[in-house]
Formats: structure tokens, sequence, C-alpha cells
């Protein structure tokens, strides 16, 4: 079959989704082109590009994620036909990056290989701890930290890959901040080098669809570079596998729904990473993880992190990464029961006063986790748990609170209230809310009721349960001797 590329035009202008104005703007047209061409054109195929064309339906619309695809695209196509290599502001040739990749790992390491070392962390699970001061859809996270000092904040902690965003656009990022990580971590891995304790393995996080991209980041210090599926024809897919592959780098190749598992499966991937999150339209389902392992586990492929402890010597075939929404140890800890070897964190450790506690508080280790999770545990440390902001009257303010870390944000319907609320006051903040935590409906709390003979271990267990529900914010309304008709009336 052979597909029509139809995209229709789509205005972006939310907060931190429009490019600086600095750099060259395309239009929808140009952006089109990019994409079709990319795609194979005409002669484009339900075998190499059907999981990007939406299947052939004719209302396919270009997505968030294909414009930044796009829009990278037509970026490096203006730096590169600039000129290679005749002038002092020519871009490097893709033979001057591999010799400038060999010079680098000379003199500061060889390259890292990300399943190795991902194997080697278990039964802890690994951590890929991001730094990444904006995206498309949070706007500015931390545009004020460092990249080397953050890594290395990271590194202390426990940290074995630090993922870099290198998106100028839309992320803020560089191939800078990418060779400043890698230098800082490796500075601080050799002064600690009576610990014997490895560097990390840094990855390049990017909207990569060429080799140049790959030989970039190789020149630059990284170990490994990222890989959409959602936005790649199959082919291509292949062929960056197959060079990245070529110079050292393990590729770790993301996909979202289990049609694209079968991409990367067929294509070769060993590292594939799951992003809870749809990039196209920006919602969590943090389910989404295990729905891949259910399905690599149905095929009879080996991936489960704890096999690798085998004595038998055998590695699994695959390692599987969950990529985002996680924030908390629970987290953690559902996706090693499922078998996932890595989990990418990012803005939480970001947003985090203390990104080494926070590293900390993630239980990479299960003995910790179990230890944690004692009814009979320490005593409460104040602000470790849930914050609720209260009295909110706008979807402004609503969202200065989520950005601060609020877990709950309470809307007054309380009669005598000076910051009582209408029911229009309250949509507007529940909407807003919702669009900040990547849902588009309200979150469903499941409560355990734990041990009813035990009343200390029932409360335990709702508290863990609300918690858990609130690692993305939650709109409270809050009555006062009203009726449970006009409760269930506000609710609805």
């Amino acid at each position: 079959s052979t597909y029509t590329l139809t995209m229709a035009p789509q205005n972006t202008s939310s907060s931190g989704s429009s490019a600086p104005t600095s750099r060259p703007s395309y239009t929808d047209e140009q952006l089109h082109n990019a994409l079709l061409n990319f795609y194979g054109g005409s002669s484009a195929t339900a075998e190499t590009c059907g999981h990007i064309f939406g299947f052939g339906n004719p209302n396919h619309e270009m997505s968030m994620l294909q414009r930044i695809t796009a829009t990278t695209m037509l970026d490096y196509e203006s730096k590169l036909n600039g000129g290679q290599d005749n002038t002092d502001d020519a871009a490097p040739s893709i033979a001057t990056l591999l010799e400038q990749a060999s010079s680098f790992h000379t003199a500061h390491g060889p390259i890292l290989p990300l399943q190795s070392i991902i194997q080697s962390k278990s039964p802890c699970m690994t951590l890929a701890a991001e730094f990444k001061r904006a995206s498309p859809s949070k706007g500015d996270i931390a545009s004020h930290l460092h990249a080397g000092e953050q890594a290395c904040v990271y590194f202390s902690a426990g940290a074995s890959v630090i993922s870099v965003l290198t998106e100028e656009r839309w992320f803020k990022g560089s191939l800078g901040d990418l060779r400043e990580v890698r230098l800082a971590t490796t500075e601080l891995a050799n002064n600690n080098n009576n610990n014997q304790q490895q560097r990390p393995a840094i990855l390049r996080k990017d909207f990569i669809t060429t080799k140049y991209q790959i030989a970039e980041a190789a020149a630059s210090g990284a170990d490994t570079v990222l890989l959409i599926v959602a936005t790649t024809p199959f082919n291509v897919l292949q062929e960056l596998i197959n060079f990245a592959r070529s110079i050292g780098i393990e590729p770790l190749v993301e996909v979202h729904a289990l049609v694209e598992l079968d991409v990367a499966i067929s294509a070769g991937a060993k590292v594939i990473g799951v992003n809870n999150r749809n990039l196209h339209t920006f919602q969590m389902d943090l389910v989404q993880t295990e729905k891949v392992a259910e399905e690599l586990t149905k095929r009879g492929l080996t991936f489960h992190h704890d096999d690798c402890l085998k004595e038998d010597g055998d590695k699994p075939q695959l390692s599987v990464c969950a990529l985002s929404g996680m924030s908390s140890a629970h987290d953690v800890d559902r996706y090693r029961n499922v078998g996932v070897g890595m989990c990418l964190i990012g803005e939480s450790l970001m947003r985090a006063t203390d990104a080494g506690v926070a590293i900390k508080g993630l239980c990479l280790d299960p003995k910790d986790y179990a230890a944690s999770q004692s009814v009979s545990g320490g005593a409460y440390t104040g602000g470790t748990k849930m914050i609720k902001i209260c009295g909110l009257t706008n979807p402004q303010d609503a969202l200065v609170a989520c950005r601060a870390g609020a877990n709950l944000l309470g809307v007054i319907f309380a009669e005598k209230s000076k910051r009582k609320v209408s029911v229009e006051q309250a949509t507007d903040i529940v909407d807003a809310v919702r669009k900040f935590g990547e849902r588009s409906d309200r979150m469903e709390v499941k409560i355990n009721d734990g041990n009813k003979d035990n009343p200390l271990s029932a409360l335990v267990a709702k508290s863990r349960a609300l918690e858990l529900a609130a690692r993305r914010p939650l709109v409270v309304g809050v009555f006062q001797n009203q009726s449970f008709d006009f409760i269930k009336e506000m609710v609805d």
C-alpha cells in the first residue's frame, strides 16, 4: 500500500511551545515537506512508515512531536548546506566528527556499553537521571541549573546513566551541555577512583534522524543516543542502529505503542525504552511499560532484570527501560516487579530542592524499598510526603503551585469563604491541573484497606494510596455543612 500524508496546520501557542525568535521559523508547508521527504514521499509503504502515518488514517494531523522532528531536520539541513570543513564556521563532516570522537575517547576514556551497564546493576534498578531545562508541555523547568554540576550530583547519589537533552528550541539544551556532563562526571569518577566507581554512561536525548547527529554525539562524548520509533521509518531506524553500533554505541530505542514495539524488535533493538508519555498527545499512561513487558513475555523474549543474576551466565536478550512519569520509590518498585532494568527520571529531579536526597529516596535497591515499607519504620519527617495548597481561585495560581511541587490543590465551595469559587472557576482550575499532569480524566485512587484488625496498618495503606495518586497534582474540593447531593453535583 502507498500512503498519502495529510497533516493539517496547527497553532502552538501554549507556554514553552514557541521557538525562540533568534532561530529561523518554518511554515507548515516546509515542515510538511520535510516529513514527507523523510518518510519516503509517495513511495512510503506500510512496512516502513505505517506506524507514523496512522496506518492510512486520512485525518492524521501533524503532532507536536512531528513538528519538533521536522524543525530539527530543517535546522540541520540549513546547517549542513552552509558547507563542511571549508571555513571556520562550517559544519564538520561525518568523517571529521568521527576523528574527533576517536580523539575524545582516547583522551577521556572509551565508550561504555549501555546494556552491560544496565544488567550489571541487577538486582538494583539502574537509574538514568536526566538534565532537562525545559519541555514543550511544561515550559521552563529549571533553566538556572548548570549541566555539569547537576550531573555530578546525580552521579554521586547513584545514577549510572545521565541523560542530557540537547535539543535547543523547546528543551533549551545543547551539545555543549552533553560535553560538559561527560567531562565533569569523568573527572569526578577519576578523583574517586579509590572507590573504584565507574563513571556514568552519557545519553544524548534528541530528535535524531541522521547518522550525522549520532557522529556529533560521539564527538561530544556520548555513550549512547535515543532513537524514537514514533518518528522514524523502519529502514532508517535499522540504518541508524547499525551505524551507531559500528562506532561502538548501543542505542536506546524508544517505543510507546505496541505496534512500535514490533518495529523496534524487527530493526534489531536490544535496549528498549518505553515512553509512558504519548509524544503526539502528551498524555501520560504509566501502564504502557507494563503492557510492553507483558507482550515481550508472551513472545518468549528474555528481558527480566532479575535474570541477569542467573548462575548459568546467560544474560537476557533485551533490556527494558521505563522512560517517563516516575518520581517515587513506589514507581521504581512497580516497574522492578515486571522486570524493568532502568528508570529514566528527569523533571522531578530537576525540580527537587536536593536532587541527591531525591535519588536516595527512590530506593533503587529492593532491600531499601522493603525497609521503607515497614509500618514500624522511623518517625515522620516533615515536608517529605504531600503538600496541599488551598484557596485557589484561578488556573494561573494553580499552575504556580503545580510547578512548585504541590500534590493537592484546594478549591473552596464553602458559602462563607472569601475564596469561594464558582463552578466555572473550579472547572478552569481542574482543566489546567489535568493538562499539567498530562492526563485528560480524573485519577483513580486505588485504596487497599490493609489489615482491618490493625488501625495503624489500615491508615498507612490509605495514606500510601493517596500518596501514590498525588504524584501528579490533584484538585481537592473543600465543603462545609453542605449536602451530599450538592457535593456530588460539584464533583460531576
